[in-house]
Formats: structure tokens, C-alpha cells, sequence
């Protein structure tokens, strides 16, 4: 395997070719200060096997913070937190790199009030603001911030510094053609529009000789008026002379779902989607090529090295993800990997301020995510407190807590009703591009078969056999289901035939091609059935109450979606209010409309709420044994909230477990 060779960079020995992409977490304090969970969080992926690890950007001046808790560097009193973080990641034989950044026209003035600024006058597309020119002055300012902030971390113990110079920030801005319209030395010609960089370079250069150094670089800004290939490669081969140590591939431009979705791709896009991007530039230089894009599975990283791509691998969500991906995929960890998904919650999480959360590792920036935890059959040992749990339901929630339960000593069994696991799942992947959420569901599978936790399906609970199992807890992991119509539908034509978005896409192939239908409802689930008709030729109306559709999906792959079913025609109703249904019509009223109706067609879908699904609870509650509930069938929601539920109820039953409980406990106050 080309992943596990080593490798050099400059005058470092990576003991693999693997390296982690500086991902921003807002795991530090609001001052920018690192944090415990700083700590664990990286130290736990340079345990899990990278070579090197890049920590997040960090910003070089206290008036270009990109979000409220993310670390710093622009003062001398981060050192002692970062030489803390630096230690806890060589503590396994791990490089680690710094990550310099300046937004530059990207920042936000919601965010801390920063003021954007860039080599032009400009308008940031995402927010409206205004972008302020840069004087020549403040280049020269900016570049001596850039060599202070690498200073401190050279101090800090860090092996090198990457200047991000990719995905639409500052040294993107001044390189950038379309967006660099300056008539002075720092625009005009490419070798004006490469000095702003060059020069930061030289002056790095200057002051920490002994520094390595990266530079991060999108292959092509995939905007018209963008610059071309061949100047992205004249830039390259300028870095090198530069004394540049490597580069760093990425792609696209974080100012617009439209232009980051290169950068931070959707489901959609192919796996190893820059390597064909990345070649040219690889070809062009003699320094190694760090290269990323939609590298999910070890596969996808071979590819982008046995076709001559890139010299080493930049882990980034999946290292979220799974951060033993590295052992695993090498074999020195017998456990599945955690595969990313491409859902992009944790970019989303990350620009409404958030935390970092990962839909298919719920314990992400906890201190549960450390091996022993994430992979606790790894370390099993027969316990005296070990109890026996009921699991009813075996959808991903019930699934998730039974590999937990049995990989840390619990006798586990799942019971469920239907004919085949995997509750909603089946509805999960039956939308366009949704195939690669199927991991999510695989890895509890398949972690749960190794440990030969008996699941039995066809299996309807009841109070004589839970009584017979004599569980000392059950879990009631039940899932949702569809929530009643939301309105008087009995004047409604009867020849048009009424659904719940769940049944279209359980039955997709029942449905004929060109058919006409409305869909009431267009959060996620809404759009991704009118998506999933899209494919069948039909004529849709998508009628939502809010401002916008699909609020419930991750920017990037929100607006490709909307662009799909704009492209296909799809009718999309929004801050539309439906006055009742007179036979085969809709009476509608749209914001700044009068009162109007709407053709139904052939199908009428209602794509409205679920409710927790608890058949089964009464039942439970009259065995008197303690329970909770986890998953949809607590509150309904996505797989995270869904995950986060199985995994830290699993772990709490060690608690219990302790502790002598009896009778209706504190574990049954969710019902």
C-alpha cells in the first residue's frame, strides 16, 4: 500500500503519506486560546496514525477572526497553549504543521464585527458586506504579522507553517483576476498579482530560515474569470523557487455555496474529485504535493497517489469522521472505518458558530472519542457489572447502542418488528446522491455482526417474553413515523392519490414517470423527494411556508440541490400559505401575492413532521424495568442527534450498571 510507505518533506521523515488538513473545529475559548478538547481532539487523530497533522487556520491578527472560538496565534500569550497541543500530537510520532490565514474580503462583519478587506473594492457574495481596498502600507503590515505569527509557532515547537493562499482568502484575492482589479505593483500582470504572497514568502524566509514551509493552493477558482491553469502552474513553480517545501492542493472558493462546493464537496461530486485537477501541478514541480478532495475510503487515497496526483494525501472530513482511519485502513486496527458521508453538517455547524459535530462520529470533541471508547470491543474484559439490555427497534440508533453495549461487556439483544434492520435507512438513500449515507448505517451492521449480538427480526415485544428475556435495561429505539395530515383534506378530488414523502420514496418505483404532483412541505425531506421525482420526468409544485427550502441540509449540498430542481423546472413555492384544497386545487397565498390557486396534478405529498413512534411504550413502562428512549422514537431528527442519543445512553448504562436501580428510575423522565 503507497499510504503506509514514508516520505519526505524537505528535511522531515513522515512515517506515511498520510497528513491531516488543518479543519476548524471552535474548540478553543473565545479569546482564540486552545483548550483541553483542543488537546484530545488532536492528539486522538495523531494516536489514530497520521504522519503529520495541520492544525486549523489560525488567524495573524486580532481584526481578521473568522469565528468566535477558533485558536490564535497573533500575540506572544498562545504560545503556552499551543507548545502544550504541539507536545500531546509528537507524543506519537506525528509532525505537526500551523496553519497561517487571512479571510481577507471573506470576513464578516456579523462575526466580531470584522472589517473585510481585500485587494479591491468588492461586495463578499455570501453576506453583502462591503470590501474594503487594502493601502500598500497595510501589505507590508499584514506580511509582518504573517512572520510574527510564524515565529510563535516555531517557538511552540511546530515543524513548520502553511500559508493558506487557497479557497477564496486573501492571497487567493490578489492572485485572483477577477477579483484583483488594483493598477499599482500588486495587480495587472500574474507577476504583479503573485508578489503580495512572493513577498511574504521571502520576507518568512528571511526571519526563520530553519522553517518548513507549505503553501495551500486551489487548483482553479472553477469561477468565470478565474485564473487558468497554466498561471496557477506559473505560480507553483514560483513557490518552488521561492524555497517553498511543498504544496498543498485544494480547490474552489469559500466565498459562495456555488464556488465552496469545490472546495468542500457534496455526495454528488466524485470521489478523488481533484486528482485530474492536481496532476499538471504535480508534474510541473520537484517539491512534494500534498493533494485533497473527497477522499473517503483508503482506495480513494491510493488513487490520488498511483496516478501521480500528489506526493501525500490531506485527510480532511474524514479524519472527523474516524480519527484511527490510518490504523484501520492499515490494518493495524481490526474495526470497520467510520466513513464520511459528505452530509457537511460539520462545515455548516462551523458558519453558524457552532461547535464541530460529525453526523457519523457522535462523539467528536468529547473525551469519549478516544479509541477506548469509539472501539470498546477492542478492549472488552468480562465485568461482574456487565447487564443484560434489551434493544427494541433495529434501525441506526438501536444498532449503534448494541455495538456499544457489547463491546463493552453488556449482554445485548435487538428485537425488531420488521423483516429486515435498518429502520429508516431504506428512505435515507432513496434520493439522489444519498447512497453515500449508507456507512453511516454499514459500520453499526457490521460492528454489531462481528460481536454476534443477536439481532431477531419478525419479532413483535411483548410483556411476556421482555419478562422472559429479563432485561436489567431496554432501550426503546423504535424510529418515528409520519405525522397525521395537517389539514382537512376531505374536499380534495378522490382521484388524486395522497402520500407521506416517506412512502414516495419507499415505493419510487411505483410512482409513473411524468406524473404531476405538489408537495406540501419542503424542508429537506420535501426537496429530496421532489428531487428524487425530478428523475422520473415529473411536474412538480414544492409549496413551503418558510423563506427558503431544504433549511435542514448543509449549505453546499442545499444549493446544488436547489439548482437541480430549478434546472428541471421544478415549481418552488416559498412564504406560501395554503387556505384549504377545493378538488383537484390548492387555495394559496404567497407573500406579496393576493390569494391564488394551485393545480395539484395527479399526486398530492405531504412532507410534514414525524412524530416519535411509541407503540411499544406503554408496554415497557408496565414492565417496571428501567428504559430510555433514543433516536427518532425520543425526538425526531437527523443521524446525529439519532447516534448521540444511542452512543452516550450506551455509555451511560455503565453508571447504572454501578449502581443499584430499581423501579421506575430517573432513565424513564424522556417519556
Amino acid at each position: 500500500m503507497l499510504l503506509e510507505q514514508p516520505g519526505r518533506l524537505g528535511a522531515l521523515r513522515l512515517k506515511n503519506r498520510v497528513v491531516m488538513a488543518p479543519m476548524g473545529t471552535n474548540y478553543s475559548t473565545t479569546d482564540g486560546l486552545s483548550t483541553e478538547r483542543d488537546k484530545q481532539y488532536y492528539a486522538e487523530r495523531a494516536r489514530g496514525g497520521v504522519a503529520m497533522i495541520m492544525t486549523e487556520a489560525m488567524v495573524v491578527t486580532e481584526h481578521a477572526r473568522p469565528h468566535h472560538n477558533s485558536l490564535c496565534c497573533y500575540h506572544d500569550r498562545y504560545i503556552p497553549g499551543l507548545a502544550s497541543l504541539v507536545e500531546a500530537i509528537k507524543a506519537h510520532d506525528c509532525k505537526v504543521f500551523g496553519q497561517l490565514n487571512h479571510r481577507g474580503a471573506l470576513l464578516r462583519r456579523s462575526v466580531l464585527n470584522m472589517e473585510p478587506v481585500g485587494p479591491s473594492p468588492w461586495v463578499n457574495p455570501n453576506t453583502g458586506d462591503q470590501v474594503r481596498a487594502l493601502e500598500p502600507r497595510e501589505i507590508k503590515d499584514i506580511q509582518a504579522l504573517f512572520v510574527d505569527a510564524a515565529r510563535r509557532l516555531w517557538v511552540a515547537g511546530y515543524d513548520g507553517v502553511e500559508i493558506h493562499a487557497a479557497n477564496g482568502y486573501l492571497f487567493q484575492q490578489f492572485f485572483s483576476p477577477r477579483v484583483n482589479h488594483r493598477t499599482d505593483e500588486y495587480g495587472g500582470s500574474i507577476e504583479n498579482r503573485m508578489r503580495f504572497l512572493l513577498e511574504t514568502i521571502d520576507r518568512m524566509r528571511d526571519a526563520l530560515p530553519d522553517l518548513h514551509l507549505i503553501v495551500r493552493l486551489s487548483v482553479s477558482e472553477f469561477a468565470q474569470g478565474g485564473y487558468s491553469e497554466s498561471e496557477i502552474i506559473q505560480l507553483a513553480l514560483a513557490l518552488e523557487q521561492a524555497g517553498v517545501h511543498a504544496l498543498d492542493l485544494s480547490g474552489g472558493s469559500n466565498e459562495s455555496p456555488q464556488l465552496s462546493k469545490h472546495c468542500i464537496q457534496p455526495p454528488s461530486f466524485p470521489r478523488a474529485y481533484l486528482a485530474d485537477f492536481a496532476r499538471p501541478i504535480k508534474q510541473a514541480v520537484g517539491i512534494p504535493v500534498l493533494a485533497a478532495g473527497r477522499l473517503v475510503e483508503p482506495a480513494d487515497a491510493e488513487h490520488m497517489l498511483s496516478t501521480g496526483s500528489a506526493d501525500f494525501v490531506s485527510l480532511g472530513r474524514a479524519l472527523y469522521a474516524d480519527p484511527h482511519w490510518c490504523l484501520k485502513a492499515f490494518g493495524k486496527i481490526q474495526a470497520p472505518i467510520r466513513q464520511c458521508i459528505a452530509c457537511n453538517v460539520c462545515f455548516e455547524r462551523l458558519t453558524l458558530e457552532k461547535d464541530v459535530a460529525c453526523v457519523t462520529n457522535p462523539l467528536i470533541g468529547t473525551e469519549f472519542e478516544s479509541l477506548e471508547h469509539a472501539e470498546p470491543q477492542l478492549f472488552r474484559q468480562t465485568s461482574a457489572t456487565g447487564k443484560r439490555v434489551l434493544v427494541l427497534g433495529a434501525g441506526i440508533a438501536g444498532m449503534e447502542a448494541a455495538r456499544v453495549l457489547a463491546g463493552r461487556g453488556h449482554v445485548v439483544e435487538v428485537w425488531d418488528k420488521a423483516a429486515s434492520p435498518g429502520g429508516q435507512v431504506h428512505l435515507a438513500i432513496a434520493a439522489p446522491d444519498k447512497k453515500e449515507v449508507f456507512p453511516a448505517w454499514t459500520y453499526r451492521w457490521l460492528s454489531a455482526s462481528r460481536e454476534a449480538v443477536p439481532v431477531r427480526l419478525e419479532t413483535e415485544a411483548a410483556r411476556d417474553s421482555i419478562e422472559a428475556f429479563a432485561p436489567d435495561f431496554i432501550l426503546l429505539a423504535t424510529g418515528a413515523r409520519p405525522g397525521p395530515v395537517p389539514m382537512d383534506i376531505s374536499r380534495l378530488s378522490p382521484a388524486i392519490r395522497v402520500t407521506h414523502a416517506w412512502e414516495a420514496l419507499a415505493s419510487l418505483e411505483d410512482i409513473p414517470a411524468g406524473i404531476s404532483a405538489t408537495i406540501i412541505g419542503g424542508g429537506m425531506v420535501g426537496a429530496e423527494v421532489a428531487d428524487a421525482l425530478r428523475l422520473k420526468g415529473a411536474s412538480i409544485n414544492l409549496v413551503e411556508l418558510r423563506p427558503e427550502i431544504a433549511l435542514g441540509m448543509a449549505r453546499n449540498n442545499r444549493f446544488e440541490l436547489i439548482e437541480r430542481l430549478i434546472a428541471h423546472g421544478v415549481r418552488i413555492l416559498t412564504n406560501c400559505k395554503i387556505k384549504g384544497i377545493h378538488g383537484a386545487q390548492l387555495d394559496i397565498e404567497q407573500e406579496g401575492q393576493g390569494p391564488s390557486r394551485l393545480a395539484i396534478g395527479r399526486m398530492l405529498i405531504f412532507a410534514t413532521g414525524p412524530r416519535p413512534n411509541l407503540e411499544a411504550l406503554q408496554m415497557v413502562q408496565s414492565t417496571n424495568i428501567p428504559y430510555a428512549r433514543i433516536g427518532d422514537c425520543n425526538m425526531p431528527g437527523d443521524f446525529l442527534s439519532a447516534l448521540r442519543d444511542a452512543s452516550m445512553t450506551a455509555l451511560s448504562l455503565d453508571a447504572y450498571a454501578a449502581r443499584k436501580v430499581s423501579g421506575r428510575s430517573a432513565m424513564q423522565t424522556a417519556a
